[in-house]
């Protein structure tokens, strides 16, 4: 047996400990949470020099596993980490990697599946990915998620087949957990040994087409082979438990069993509640009562036989799902329940859906599920096969309206817009007057203190009169806010994902549009708004941009804090250069965000749209008059965008009472200079009298102060360069 040491780590982390151990090419990747921590942790040994790993900050899970598929092709050694709608989004990719045969590995932290947005751990996501090809791997403790990565990768490439290793997220991805590590890091590379892929993409002496157009018969045959790979894959990994005990003296097998050997009543069950139901068991034991406990290390391949058979002397077996397929139970209870039928396995069989959106599981849970096992062979068909357990019902009540909405009884101002010669003129407006306008974004939400998320929605929503729907992305901006059973919007307001916000938005336009022209609903005047930040505009750019090009009559606003805040400031595509960030650290081997920020603005310009603008919250008049003449050009010519520089003391390292000196600061030094691009036509809305250099500005963030210093001149001088380059080219396209 090889040496060890012990660790006290978390899942998250023991798969960063495998993934320096074995030093992978490529990580393409994507923020989301439970998974992130993964990530972030190899990001840190990069920058320390642990691992040579490319890391690839994709803007989203979809490119992040086209990145990982592209690594692949090129014989690299490749591993991703997603969760949740992050894996729905990148599913398309996943038959691409399998039915190619091109091994990798990725670790999926499993969560809820919005919506309702719920970032607790489930296993709804995971089941999805049934379909895909994809061998997936389930471990119900921080152990099994270190040693898996190392099997994994081995099954993956003696099978040429890509693998999943799936743990709980939070129960198993965050909780700390003493567990072994082999050593020495040699004894790992022995174990994995070299790959030679049999064919690459980059070898100009045997070119290879790889994703050819198929038609039938031979596509059928595709499939088929994948097939027999995946049975095949049964017998391999038999072999590689066999000898990874050899290695570290854990011992693994397909189902793992816990005293159902000669138990009346099993419950089986995925994860880590499979380690409480053991306590559970333990109790009922002293009680007289023969129970036991099953769980399955593969959910791909399916291992029906020796699930049957471990099940097979139990006269009930009480399944537990934490996802449902909305059939006959959930994908494991189904699956489990034809394998028995195969295996002819005569015994009673009833699931419980448990567990969802992160809901504990106790002991004490555990042992009702064993006990439900007993009732069912008592009472028979008087208890449900299939059913919830911890789900209640909720009572009837009237909603609460705290405030009176905000529509065009209350919100008309006055506001003068008149149109002369292709160019739109706001009078009207003061600071004070604006004050007079009643919130749409009420107190009782929980930004940070000093956030500049309700500040920046609040200056927005006081030059837009009349009736208003919002749409937020997820971010900060949408979780702060609508915690259920409250809502701090005092306006219609919809949630939808970062990569699809714009569409939807799209849709309710055309749809109310449309609805309007049949005359089914009065006629009337909406200004609809969608909300973007925390690195919306990265994922959910191109939904974004297609809406701009087909012009909708909408409004986009983006409040840009530089970076993913939503999951803990992952560094965006916006983030300031140099910047540290959970992804982007500083170290021997890495100096903060690695590229110039993203010209969101200019991209929109691309679009031809009529009207772009850039707002701050320290030139509030300004703010307001940009925000009535877009609400304006949405009326009367289509989509218009507002980017707006938004304060986050947590992650920006600063003092919340002084943000709008930070923000004046970014404008100062025209990091963030203050313009309109109306009908292709720029204009400066505000040039400094004694323009800052951008060490000023970086210089009041704890993010980015050390670029001030001599170590990091030389790119706070690319910064400096790019942003004097960007201030000169709008003064030379004004008018």
């Amino acid at each position: 047996m090889l040496t060890q040491k012990s660790e006290f780590k978390s899942a998250n982390e023991a798969v960063c400990i495998a993934a320096r151990q074995i030093d992978y090419h490529v990580m393409g990747y994507y923020p989301i949470t439970p998974s992130t921590q993964i990530a972030e942790g190899m990001d840190l040994m990069k920058s320390k020099g642990s691992i040579s790993t490319v890391m690839v900050a994709a803007e989203g899970e979809h490119s992040a596993a086209g990145i990982c598929y592209g690594a692949t092709l090129t014989g690299a050694r490749v591993i991703n980490a997603t969760s949740a709608n992050g894996l729905l989004y990148a599913l398309e990719q996943l038959p691409v990697q399998s039915g190619t045969r091109y091994p990798m590995v990725m670790n999926v932290a499993c969560r809820t599946v919005s919506a309702p947005l719920c970032i607790k751990g489930d296993h709804s996501d995971i089941m999805f990915a049934l379909n895909t090809g994809w061998i997936i791997l389930f471990a119900k403790d921080n152990q099994e998620a270190y040693d898996f990565n190392l099997i994994g990768l081995r099954l993956a490439e003696r099978i040429k087949l890509p693998v999943i290793v799936a743990y709980d997220g939070f129960f198993t991805s965050h909780q700390k957990k003493k567990l072994l590590v082999f050593e020495n890091d040699g004894d790992v590379k022995d174990y994995i040994g070299t790959y030679d892929a049999p064919y690459t993409a980059i070898d100009p002496e045997n070119p290879v087409t790889i994703g050819s157009y198929m038609n039938e018969p031979d596509i059928i045959n595709n499939k088929y082979q994948l097939r027999l790979a995946m049975e095949q894959a049964k017998y391999l990994l038999a072999e590689e438990f066999e000898k990874f005990e050899g290695m570290s003296g854990r011992k693994y097998g397909i189902v793992h069993k816990y005293m159902s050997d000669d138990a009346d009543v099993i419950f089986l069950v995925l994860g880590s509640a499979f380690d409480t139901t053991r306590e559970a068991v333990d109790k009922l034991r002293l009680e007289g009562l023969k129970v036991g406990a099953v769980t399955v290390q593969a959910l791909r391949p399916f291992f029906g036989k020796e699930i049957s058979d471990a099940c097979r002397n139990a006269k009930a077996v009480v399944i537990g799902d934490r996802q449902d397929s909305y059939g006959d139970g959930g994908n494991f209870s189904t699956e489990v329940k034809s394998a028995f039928y195969e295996n002819n396995v005569n015994t009673r069989v009833i699931t419980r859906i448990f567990g969802l959106g992160g809901k504990e599981f106790y002991a004490e849970d555990a042992e009702n599920m064993l006990r439900l096992g007993f009732e069912s062979l008592e009472q028979g068909n008087d208890i449900k096969s299939v059913d919830y357990y911890g789900a209640y019902t909720g009572k009837e009540t009237q909603s609460r309206r705290y405030f009176e909405p905000v529509t065009e009884k209350n919100s008309m101002l006055g506001y003068e817009v008149t149109e002369n010669d292709g160019k739109v003129e706001v009078k009207g407006i003061n600071l004070k007057k604006a004050t007079a306008m009643p919130k749409r974004l009420v107190a009782g939400h929980s930004a940070c203190s000093g956030c500049g998320i309700p500040v920046n929605i609040n200056l927005l929503l006081k030059g837009i009169e009349g009736n208003v729907v919002m749409l937020f992305h997820t971010g900060c901006g949408m979780v702060v806010t609508t915690g259920y059973p409250t809502t701090a919007f005092n306006t219609n307001y919809v949630h939808n994902l970062f990569q699809n916000g714009a569409a939807t938005l799209s849709g309710i336009v055309e749809g109310y549009k449309e609805r309007q022209r049949r005359g089914e609903i009065p006629k009337g005047k909406i200004t609809f708004i969608m909300v973007s930040g925390d690195g919306g505009m990265d994922i959910g750019l191109g939904s974004a941009l297609a809406a701009a090009v087909r012009n909708h009559s909408m409004i986009i606003f983006e409040y840009d804090n530089g970076g993913y805040m939503n999951t803990g400031y992952q560094y965006s595509y916006t983030t300031p250069t140099g910047a540290k960030s959970a992804t982007s650290h500083l170290g021997p081997n890495e100096d903060g965000k690695p590229y110039l920020p993203k010209d969101t603005p200019a991209l929109f310009e691309a679009t031809g749209i009529n009207y772009i603008a850039t707002v701050a919250e320290s030139n509030p008049q300004d703010f307001i008059v940009k925000a009535k003449k877009a609400q304006y050009y949405a009326d009367n010519y289509g989509l218009a965008y507002i980017k707006a520089i938004s304060a986050c003391p947590l992650n920006w390292q600063d003092e919340p009472r002084y943000e709008r000196e930070v923000i004046r600061k970014a404008v100062e030094s025209c990091y963030f200079p203050l313009y309109e691009i109306e009908r292709g036509k720029t204009r400066l809305t505000y040039k400094p009298k004694n323009k800052l250099p951008v060490t000023d500005f970086l210089a009041s963030m704890g993010r980015t102060k050390h670029l001030a210093g001599e170590k990091y001149s030389n790119i706070a001088n690319s910064l400096q360069r790019w942003v004097d380059k960007k201030w000169d080219k709008l003064n030379k396209s004004e008018g």
